[in-house]
């Protein structure tokens, strides 16, 4: 378990997903505090999924938010830069975030990590998002 200070991918900012777990990363290591295991991974994966959802360079997020912006501002800046998705847009990029490793091409993958991080026994955890929480402390939710 990993315990450290960043947000669930399902807490919102501007109503999207992920975004703000993303923003504390940056800044978490930033700060020298995040776990070694999470630098190689840093501006992939769902970073990258949501850097392109929003058409923006994740290195020139990255040094937005190194350089002290508030989330707010990060979120204007990408919606103006990139593009500033409709309701039924973040609706679906909601929905596909948060079910993601549930029943679909990633789910091999999610088994192999609850495997790897001795949860194997944890049917609760249905997604990667649940995954995510549950490995790093937080209580697991049915949000499928």
């Amino acid at each position: 378990m990993k315990e450290f200070p960043v947000r669930s991918p399902s807490e919102k900012i501007g109503g999207l997903v992920h975004f703000g777990r993303m923003l504390d990363k940056i800044r978490v290591h930033g700060r020298g505090e995040l776990p070694a295991e999470y630098e190689p991974n840093l501006g992939k994966g769902f970073d990258a999924k949501c850097c392109a959802f929003l058409h923006i360079d994740y290195v020139e997020l990255a040094t937005r938010v190194r350089n002290g912006a508030s989330d707010g501002e990060i979120l204007e800046w990408a919606f103006t830069s990139g593009r500033r998705p409709s309701d039924d847009e973040i609706t679906m990029w909601n929905e596909f975030m948060r079910k993601f490793g549930w029943c679909d091409h990633a789910a091999e993958i999610l088994a192999r990590r609850k495997r790897e991080a001795g949860m194997a026994h944890r049917a609760e955890i249905e997604t990667m998002f649940q995954f995510i929480d549950a490995d790093e402390g937080r209580t697991v939710t049915c949000d499928v």
